[in-house]
């Protein structure tokens, strides 16, 4: 793109919407997985006898290994959100912007 594209496409005000919905939305999924981890390291330090208590009187699984899972299934829940979001309102706007500054 040449440089008048570029700094039409900087001075949109739909451009700077994006730029803040999209570091609003990132930062917003970083914080939530952020708080899972911590959480879930912070109790297997502090209160690791709860993970360790078995799911019922007759299993050997205790409750560590379905939290772990569940940490990790978070991370795929958060990416997949992320990914429809950039995939759908995202890519819309960035189309508007880039279309709107090569007119």
């Amino acid at each position: 793109m040449t440089s008048p594209t570029i700094e039409r496409i900087q001075n949109n005000p739909k451009f700077a919407a994006l730029i803040e919905t999209k570091r609003v939305f990132s930062w917003t999924l970083s914080i939530i997985m952020l708080a899972i981890y911590c959480g879930f390291i912070l109790i297997i330090g502090f209160k690791k006898e709860l993970f360790g208590t078995p799911l019922g009187p007759d299993t050997v699984i205790t409750w560590g290994i379905p939290v772990g899972v569940g940490v990790i299934l978070s991370a795929f829940v958060l990416t997949g959100i992320y990914v429809r979001r950039a995939n759908t309102e995202f890519d819309q706007l960035t189309r508007e912007v880039v279309e709107e500054a090569q007119q």
